[in-house]
């Protein structure tokens, strides 16, 4: 009798083992997809600032471009693009596509970097290297995250980054 039980128990619990594992290859586990983004804002830097890495009295500008170059261990470029910021200056910057090949060497904290390409202002259009806009501003993880229910973003910052007026008359000393 405690054999026949025991055997039932067995075929039921080998029976919804294999219905669980049907079930979950017909509808398949639901990956959420993990993206990479950059956020900043690029700014017209004041005269009375001009050669300093001050940002007081400093502008947002819009339609700027900036660019996301990363390059792998190899400091080959395995990733490139530019974007526009918005009304405030801003840019978020999302890096679809892009691909670690090394998770350490390739990580965007080490092999992407932010750089200044133009201004859409006449007036504000020379480019500086604050916080590194012309060499390439390296990133920030602030620990930042964009969650949805199939979609998550790491965001990590650049800058912030500035143009300056072409006609800044220099300071004079006192």
């Amino acid at each position: 009798m405690a054999s026949s039980q025991l055997k039932f128990l067995t075929s039921l619990l080998l029976l919804s083992w294999a219905y669980a594992s049907t079930s979950a290859n017909q509808q398949g586990p639901v990956e959420k997809q993990v993206e990479v983004g950059i956020e900043g804002v690029v700014y017209c830097q004041s005269c009375e600032r001009y050669g300093t890495w001050s940002f007081s009295g400093a502008k947002p500008i819009s339609n700027a471009t900036i660019s996301v170059i990363c390059k792998n261990y190899k400091d080959r470029v395995s990733f490139y693009k530019a974007f526009q910021t918005g009304p405030n200056g801003y840019f978020y910057a999302e890096l679809k596509g892009f691909k670690m090949v090394h998770s350490l060497l390739d990580h965007p904290l080490q092999s992407c970097r932010v750089r200044l390409v133009s201004s859409a202002q006449e007036n504000c259009n020379v480019l500086t290297n604050v916080n590194y806009g012309l060499d390439g501003a390296p990133l920030r993880y602030e620990n930042k995250r964009l969650v949805g229910s199939q979609y998550e973003a790491v965001v990590y910052a650049a800058g912030p980054l500035a143009f300056h007026p072409a006609h800044c008359v220099p300071k004079t000393p006192s």
